[in-house]
């Protein structure tokens, strides 16, 4: 067992600036960490984070382009086949639909639009209606459009670079010896072949995982080792909200400090990556919020797929309030 102190964090941040990894027991110590030690624990990830992308923030936004309707039986997911949850069940939004989407993210200082779809990879109309609304997207506006719609073959994913699509985004979730207690109807290799389907067509490369879903904390530091080989560019770390009607509705694990190490042992596994806050924040952070800032460099603005997010102005005060700067069409 490590004996932890402030300047071991500093010599954490070194480590990670110098493009070093830490150890399975280093990384543990994180997760670990005492909560009178969170703030020097913040403060050394708030170097690293520093290192590459100063005070800045990213914003992202999300629509649910289809809704439901999933043969998948994700355990934490309200669409899946096996959920019960009380939501909105649609097929793909039409082109005018999510061109409008594209506005709203723009009004919401988002610099990144991720069009969600719910199923296990799209069909030739849905990915048809995505094709025609991202052309019409990257001629009108200046934004980065980020696609999510499932497990893609390598012309899916060719057509949608062509069209436009800056990145793409498929999470591995889970580590891969915890994926099969969350997810049977795909295993974890369909998800990491995707993401290198995406890399091979010239998308830049989007995945994360979800933390709370009953994985021990090695699960966790073999998840941020995933990300880093994966080599993804942006990294959203979602925290388990559980939702009625879902497998996973009794996960109810996570505490905001340990969320706050979770981003801070992210960060020094994936130093130059964009880390993003994602789904949970609200619920699972409260009012630690703003100091989810310190190693993360991006959030997600307005609602998730079928939960709601709190108000964009609240999230631009909190950024504002640090000191921090909205990074506004960040290409």
């Amino acid at each position: 067992m490590l004996t932890i102190t402030s300047t071991q964090w500093e010599r954490y941040a070194d480590k990670a600036l110098q493009g070093e990894i830490l150890t399975m027991e280093e990384a543990l110590s994180v997760l670990d960490a005492e909560d009178s030690q969170l703030l020097p624990l913040l403060q050394a990830a708030f170097r690293v984070r520093y290192h590459t992308f100063g005070r800045k923030v990213k914003l992202n936004m999300i629509i649910n382009a289809k809704s439901g309707l999933c043969p998948e039986d994700c355990g934490y997911c309200s669409q899946s086949i096996v959920s019960n949850a009380p939501i909105e069940k649609y097929t793909m939004m039409k082109r005018d639909v999510l061109v409008a989407g594209a506005k709203e993210a723009l009004a919401r200082k988002a610099g990144t639009y991720c069009i969600v779809a719910s199923g296990r990879g799209p069909t030739e109309h849905e990915l048809e209606e995505v094709i025609e609304a991202v052309k019409e997207i990257k001629q009108e506006l200046k934004m980065k459009v980020c696609a999510c719609l499932g497990i893609l073959r390598n012309d899916q994913a060719e057509r949608l670079k062509e069209a436009g699509v800056d990145r793409y985004n498929h999470n591995l979730n889970t580590s891969k010896d915890h994926f099969s207690q969350i997810t049977t109807t795909h295993n974890y290799d369909h998800r990491v072949q995707t993401i290198e389907q995406a890399k091979t067509a010239g998308m830049s490369p989007c995945s994360g995982c979800i933390v709370g879903m009953g994985e021990t904390r090695e699960q966790v530091v073999q998840i941020a080792y995933a990300l880093r080989e994966l080599d993804a560019d942006s990294i959203p770390v979602n925290f388990l909200h559980s939702i009625k009607g879902t497998p996973l509705e009794d996960k109810n694990d996570l505490d905001p400090r340990y969320c706050l190490k979770v981003l801070a042992l992210m960060r020094f596994i994936n130093p130059t990556k964009e880390i993003r806050v994602s789904g949970g924040r609200e619920v699972n952070l409260r009012h630690l919020q703003p100091l989810s800032l310190y190693p993360a460099n991006a959030i997600f603005v307005g609602d998730y797929l079928t939960t709601e997010g709190q108000a964009s102005l609240i999230d631009h005060q909190i950024i504002e309030d640090l000191g921090f700067e909205i990074e506004e069409c960040a290409l």
